[in-house]
């Protein structure tokens, strides 16, 4: 009752607001048209107070990337953060450059030239040296700049995974679970048809490949190790997140999506790094999945190969989960 009265409210407001705005049309019609005039001094006025409104705005924006910059792009945990970074760098310098160049002189020459009596506006047809300079300029920069993101890109979505150890992180609503490929690094094959009792990722029980594998419901990996995540969907479209690792990707019922990274920095070192003793790793959904999409989580422990492999010791095969039940 309380959301009907609001928007029935809101509507007679804005109602009352167009007979407002016509009730002036009608009186300004029966008055008959009036010849409106711009003195100098308003003209003054208008310009000069662009030009402080302007630089005011400039100057926030300087304040801004001074006051909170760190925010935008954090130094990344992976050994491919560090290309991004240099991209998103190059890509920000860029913009500020051009950006504290223009956005002043835009709002100066709307001073300067504010009208005045007795200016008269220069009027100019073509220039030929001014079309190809701001038409080259641009070109050229912004070449550049696509260069190098193609560049980046290629290095960080097709690196060299042969040696790379094969995991598979499964999203369904509302939670992950990892599946590590075991002493073969191979996974075996699965499909969504064979899920069913303990077997909830429909791994194939027939492919030998899958005896060895293992699942769990947390991330172990060794640091400075290549991992090839690999990811399945069984419901919505869910995004792998991982932002201490500059990693992100689509996870699509019934298509198969992989990235490779390497993690760079522990769990301890990063707790040490940022003086927090609760810090962890998480993977999160970055999509908008359904009701819980919020709580859609799995934690990621990154540590010395010698912890990573006693931790795997430790789990359960796949082979010996089936049998078991």
């Amino acid at each position: 009752m309380t959301t009907f009265l609001t928007y029935f409210i809101v509507a007679l407001a804005v109602i009352g607001l167009v007979q407002i705005v016509r009730i002036f049309e009608l009186a300004t019609k029966l008055r008959g048209e009036q010849e409106i005039g711009v003195t100098e001094k308003e003209n003054h006025f208008n310009g000069l107070a662009m030009l402080i409104v302007g630089i005011g705005f400039v100057l926030f924006v300087a304040y801004s990337f001074k006051l909170w910059g760190y925010l935008l792009l954090p130094e990344s945990a992976s050994e491919h953060g560090a290309a991004i970074k240099g991209l998103w760098d190059a890509t920000m310098y860029l913009i500020l450059f051009v950006f504290f160049v223009t956005q002043p002189l835009l709002f100066w020459f709307s001073y300067k030239y504010r009208g005045r009596k007795g200016n008269q506006a220069l009027y100019q047809t073509h220039n030929n040296k001014l079309e190809v300079l701001w038409t080259s300029v641009p070109a050229v920069v912004l070449t550049g700049l696509i260069v190098y993101g193609l560049n980046t890109w290629n290095s960080v979505m097709m690196p060299d995974t042969s040696k790379a150890n094969v995991m598979e992180v499964y999203a369904q609503q509302f939670y992950w679970t990892a599946r590590y490929a075991g002493n073969d690094n191979s996974l075996g094959e699965a499909n969504y048809t064979l899920i069913g009792g303990v077997n909830t990722l429909g791994v194939d029980i027939n492919d030998t490949a899958s005896f060895d594998d293992i699942v769990v419901r947390e991330i172990h990996l060794p640091v400075n190790q290549q991992v090839l995540m690999k990811f399945r969907s069984q419901d919505v479209i869910h995004s792998a997140y991982l932002p201490h690792f500059g990693v992100q990707m689509n996870c699509v019922p019934g298509m198969n999506t992989q990235f490779a990274f390497t993690p760079i920095k522990t769990t301890v070192e990063m707790r040490n790094e940022l003086g927090d003793d609760e810090f962890d790793y998480v993977l999160l959904c970055n999509k908008i999945c359904g009701a819980a999409h919020y709580n859609m989580q799995i934690k990621v422990v990154v540590e010395t190969q010698e912890e990573y492999e006693a931790w795997l010791q430790e789990q359960e095969t796949f082979d010996s989960l089936i049998t078991s039940k």
